[in-house]
This record gives structure tokens, sequence and C-alpha cells, in this order.
């Protein structure tokens, strides 16, 4: 019997297997046909610490007993207000204000709508100024409309283009020409844009392409210097993946807005958080109802979802992470080095390896992106090739036995 279930980012008419996962535990995932399978992305880079890690689980197990879900409008509960304390405490100053969703894209949408919505509280949107946002070329940041309209146009929205508000764009700061970025930005920042969005450090779905932290710094310290809000998208990047808690501690800075989600549950259950600086909360904070912000979701801040969030804040605050991910780090690094002169463009952020397996880095419909990500699951590998680009980005907790498992599999790969 076919299956009834249309799954994302799939192609239905390739009828290519889709394996029925039954369990998980650390960094494996084990199928209905009884294999073991190596979850070597994260399961789309969202688990952290491993599948099903007990104290995550836990707290799941227990808050369901106590609170399932509640109106957030007006209303509140303690796993929200834990998950919101601990997060200021965590995070860099000012990040005072924690606004919670349900997944990265809706995330960067709260974030857009604020930066917008701050301007025109503030009487600043007219004339033209503060109306417009600024990203970087190749970016990606959700599938919503407004995700979408801020991240690359090209065959992952095509179809929709007639949905997306124009934006302005920089190039990416490519090795050797990084200055034409902070050019671009400093000529556009003359038109009094609302708000610069990017991923700090490397473009995720964009191909794993990383730029260097001084680049960032500049970026941050040109919005600051013309009023322009800065929304860093940590989606991907938090918690570790690039060897620090954010990405942005790499380069020193602070966003005025911070999008956090994926990692924020440890991968267990969807939640998202848009963190904000009181300038940002005060625009809009009055007494005029009409400049309240308007935004939310029928799941915001679910009880279950944030009891899983304050389990892992627990397990930052009070366990050694931040070593785990170094030690990770190394171990990629020395994995890695097996690969040097046999793919190209060999490159390491923090957790996260990635290297292509052509000349150059291919379109994400790549013809060799299917071949491999076949290759890699009949060989109980889970890797998910962006095109040509292979990346490998594994739960912290993953043996070295498995790291090996990966890099042998990556390997045998190069001669198709």
């Amino acid at each position: 019997m076919t299956s009834p279930v249309w799954h994302p980012f799939t192609q239905h008419g390739l009828n290519e297997p889709v394996p029925l996962v039954t369990h998980a535990e650390g960094a494996a995932l084990y199928t209905a046909d009884g294999r073991r399978v190596i979850d070597a992305i994260s399961s789309w880079w969202v688990t952290t610490h491993g599948h099903c890690h007990p104290k995550i689980m836990a707290a799941i197990r227990e808050q369901a007993e106590k609170l399932d879900q509640l109106i957030f409008a007006g209303w509140t509960h303690e796993p929200a207000e834990t998950v919101a304390r601990e997060l200021v405490a965590l995070m860099p100053r000012p990040l005072d204000h924690v606004f919670f969703s349900d997944s990265g894209s809706t995330s960067v949408e709260v974030a857009l709508k604020m930066a917008l919505g701050h301007f025109a509280n503030r009487g600043e949107a007219k004339n033209g100024w503060r109306h417009r946002i600024v990203v970087m070329a190749d970016s990606y940041h959700g599938d919503t409309v407004g995700g979408m309209s801020v991240g690359a146009r090209g065959v992952f929205n095509k179809s929709y283009a007639p949905l997306l508000f124009d934006v302005d764009v920089i190039p990416f700061p490519q090795a050797g020409a990084e200055q034409a970025s902070i050019d671009a930005f400093e000529r556009l920042c003359a038109d009094r844009p609302a708000a610069l969005i990017v991923e700090p450090l490397l473009l995720g779905a964009g191909g794993m392409r990383m730029y260097p932290a001084h680049v960032l710094k500049a970026l941050r310290e040109l919005c600051a210097a013309h009023g322009v809000l800065f929304i860093a998208d940590e989606v991907m990047t938090g918690w570790g993946r690039t060897g620090t808690l954010l990405a942005c501690e790499q380069a020193g800075v602070v966003p005025d807005l911070l999008c956090l989600s994926k990692g924020l549950t440890g991968g267990s259950l969807p939640l998202a958080v848009t963190m904000a600086t009181p300038a940002i909360f005060e625009s809009h904070r009055s007494t005029d109802r009409a400049k309240m912000f308007f935004h939310s979701s029928s799941y915001t801040a679910n009880p279950i979802a944030c009891a899983a969030a304050a389990a892992n804040l627990a397990i930052w605050r009070d366990e050694p992470v931040l070593e785990r991910v170094a030690d990770l780090g190394r171990r990629q690094a020395a994995h890695a080095r097996a690969l040097e002169g046999k793919v190209n463009n060999l490159r390491q952020l923090g957790t996260i390896v990635a290297m292509e397996l052509e000349d150059r880095a291919g379109a994400y419909l790549s013809s060799l992106g299917p071949k491999l990500m076949t290759f890699f699951r009949e060989r109980d590998v889970l890797l998910r090739p962006l095109g040509n680009t292979v990346y490998v980005m594994p739960p912290y907790c993953i043996s070295d036995d498995d790291l090996a498992g990966i890099y042998a599999v990556i390997g045998e790969a190069l001669d198709l």
C-alpha cells in the first residue's frame, strides 16, 4: 500500500525508498527492517546531545502529565518562564526579551516583523526609509514567505516569486574579496534600510559556505553606525555547532535580534525564540493597542516543548557541553584529514565539516546529490548532500567508531 504522506524536499515521482524509523538513541536511528543507521547530520541539524536524551525525555514525560497546552496571549506557565529566564542568563546582553514561536522559519518572520514594527512605531518608517531588508547572497532563512523573501532566489522559491517582497542583496564574502561585501553594505546604509539579516559565519542550505569573523564584525559595526538593526539567524549555527554557543561570539558581536530554534530543545520538539533588545521591546510597548506586536500561533510556547527546552538549558548550564563540542571538533578534524587531496574545498567550522566531491560546488539539483544520498543510505549512514556538497554535522555524543564509519563511507563514495 502506498503511503499517503507527502514528505518535504522529496520528489515522490522518483520512487526513492523512504525508510521507516522505529526508535533512536544517541547518534543512531533504528529502522523497521532491523538496520542501525548513523545519524551524521543530527536529523537536519537539530539533535545536539543525542536522540532521546534521558533528562530531556524525563522532562517531557513529567510535563505531559501536568499541562499540555495553553493559550499564550495574556496567559503564561512555568516552563516558558523558566526558559525565558535561562535564555536571558545564558545569551549575551542586552538580549533581554524572549518571544516564542514554533520553528526557525517563524523565528525569522518574527524578527523581520519586529524590525519593521520598531521603526513604524517610532515614526521613522517614512520617505522610503526603514522599510528595506538587506540580505547576504545565497542565504537561506526558511520556507515561510518572509523567510523565502530574505533567502536566495532560485529553485527553492521560483514558483512563489509573486508572493515575495523585494530586498537588497550584498555579495557573499568570497575568500580574497571579503571587502566587497562590506563596501556593498556600507553603500546600502545610505538608503537607511531597516535591518540586515545574516547567517553568522556559515551559510547552511547555501552550501555550507564559510566566511571569516572579521566580516561579521564589520557588518555589525556598520549596522550600529547607521541605526540599522542587526538580525542574527542562529537557527542552525547556534547551540555549539560552530564551536561556540553562538557563532556571533567568534566575532565579538551581539545582535539586536537573535533567532534560535533546532537545538533549543536539544532537537526533541519544535520550539523557537526570537530574542530582542530593550529598545525593540519598548518601541512596541504602549498604552496604544495598535502598537502591540501582532504575531502568534496556536502553539506558541507549548508547555511540553518548553519543558524540553528547560531541560536542555539545564544541560548547558550544568554539564561541560562546550568541552564535548571541542572534543568533537578535534575528532572531526582528525577524520577529515584522511580526505585531504581527495575532495575539493575541505573545510571545517567547529563541529561541522564540509567538502565538494566534484571540482566546484554544484547546484542543489546536481545529479550527483541523489546518487550520493542513495549510496549513503544503503550503507546505513544518514547523510543528505547539498548537491555535490557533502557535510558531516553529527550529535555531540557520537562515538569515534561511528565517526570513523561516516568518513569511511564518504571515502568509498569518491569512486562514484
